[in-house]
């Protein structure tokens, strides 16, 4: 769009300690990384929470990006290690079924309408995969990034990222509740 600011510039300008630049970021991505963490950890309070951190971790290490690839990338590669902490640190709290993954909380009303009823059963079919897979489905479906930019993310191949993808999907055609929601 004409008259959009780059990242870049962005960057730029929040590290040399705009506010204004550093609120439009936020602002540019907020919505992409708070649905990013509600997909890999399906709660919402939880996905808000990790939202701050992520955005918490990226303004302490903004000084440190160096441009190198695109700040989508380098910012989603920071929520994916937050997301996979999360995810390790919760899986010793929680009652965890091989089959299903985590046990679901009842959810309030006000949870509930904040998400619809389908994105709900894709969220619980993504829940039953592994981390590693559901990272993969998540940064090529929902935030369209390339095999590429997706191994440089995790720190896997392209190979890698492509095998997780593929094993994902098989096990996602075979979730009912994701057939039903599609």
């Amino acid at each position: 769009m004409p008259g959009t600011v780059s990242d870049e510039t962005l960057v730029a300008r929040a590290v040399a300690g705009s506010n204004s630049a550093w609120n439009k970021l936020v602002k540019r991505y907020e919505k992409r990384v708070y649905n990013y963490a509600l997909r890999m950890v399906g709660h919402p309070d939880d996905a808000f929470d990790l939202m701050q951190e992520v955005f918490m971790g990226v303004h302490r290490n903004l000084a440190g990006f160096r441009g190198d690839g695109a700040f989508p990338a380098w910012l989603f590669r920071i929520a994916s290690f937050r997301c996979t902490d999360y995810l390790r640190r919760r899986r010793h709290h929680e009652e965890y079924d091989d089959e299903r993954g985590f046990l679901a909380e009842d959810q309030t009303p006000e949870q509930l309408t904040f998400t619809s009823h389908a994105n709900q059963r894709i969220t619980a079919a993504l829940a039953t995969l592994p981390a590693e897979q559901r990272q993969v489905v998540e940064l090529k479906f929902f935030q369209h990034f390339t095999f590429e930019d997706i191994a440089g993310q995790l720190g896997i191949s392209p190979n890698t990222a492509k095998t997780r993808l593929y094993a994902a999907l098989k096990k996602l055609k075979q979730h009912e509740e994701l057939r039903d929601a599609l």
